[in-house]
């Protein structure tokens, strides 16, 4: 944990950073390069945008983390209950087990409770919201817009009026702006050039869990190449075929302990 880690509210002078800590943060996490450097200018943009708890991570000058808070609402029929949602919640990768993330959740749960916000929605990584508070949709008979339930739908109510209701989740009009691949190709240029890659066998959704390339191997032990730093890992006890030098790998990352590779990819496609 970083003891001089600094939240604070974002300001015009921090957006290229925090956006380009976000674009490291999400790079291939769930499919080929990103879009949440779109959402996030979206965000800002909207009327629907929450500035007064979204909250910024600082340490040594430089931004390595953020969470944007939007507008959203749970509807039943003609019932309407005001709520909040957020997203994206990043981090610097290389940062990571630093407990950034939960600083910016904490501290922004807090402020939405004293700001009045009956609730807080997401649809996020199932094993990592549970430890706020947050509780599967589900148990709340809380839905996506289509009427779906799954995992990643959550709920954490701030108000014991809020641990009744039900409907389904509607976010910002605005997050439909996402699907605009021209601004999406175009706010691209503003930023480094990345490796894009994809499963060739389907979707590639990792959690917990970290895409990188075994760059050097010395007995048993393979590093791990994960953005700037080099991770030592050990092959995962299912993991029978050994990675060369180059081999595109997933891995565990234990911040305190011996890392793990879970995965050696044979059809991770570069585009």
């Amino acid at each position: 944990m970083l003891n001089d880690l600094i939240i604070r509210a974002e300001i015009p002078a921090d957006y290229k950073n925090a956006e380009l800590m976000t674009v490291r943060s999400f790079w291939n996490k769930y499919w080929p390069g990103c879009t949440e450097r779109l959402l996030i200018r979206i965000i800002r943009d909207s009327a629907d945008y929450i500035p007064e708890i979204s909250r910024i991570a600082e340490h040594d000058g430089k931004i390595v983390g953020a969470v944007y808070y939007t507008k959203a609402w749970i509807v039943d029929g003609e019932t309407k209950h005001d709520i909040a949602t957020f997203g994206p919640l990043a981090v610097e990768p290389t940062l990571e087990g630093n407990d950034i993330g939960g600083a910016l959740m904490r501290e922004t749960i807090k402020l939405a409770k004293e700001a009045g916000i009956s609730g807080i929605a997401l649809m996020g990584e199932p094993y990592y919201y549970p430890r706020f508070g947050f509780e599967r949709g589900a148990k709340y008979g809380i839905t996506d817009a289509c009427g779906n339930s799954f995992d990643a739908l959550m709920f954490l109510p701030l108000t014991e009026e809020a641990r009744s209701f039900k409907g389904k989740l509607i976010e910002s009009s605005d997050f439909a702006k996402l699907e605009d691949e021209k601004a999406l190709e175009e706010i691209s240029k503003e930023f480094p050039l990345y490796r894009k890659v994809k499963v060739q066998d389907g979707f590639m959704q990792i959690f917990e869990q970290h895409l990188g390339v075994v760059e050097l191997i010395e007995g048993d032990t393979y590093m791990v190449r994960y953005w700037e730093l080099l991770i030592p890992a050990k092959l995962a006890d299912n993991v029978t075929e050994k990675p060369q030098a180059g081999s595109d790998v997933q891995f565990a990352w234990n911040h305190n302990g011996e890392s793990s590779i879970t995965k050696v990819f044979k059809n991770l496609l570069e585009i």
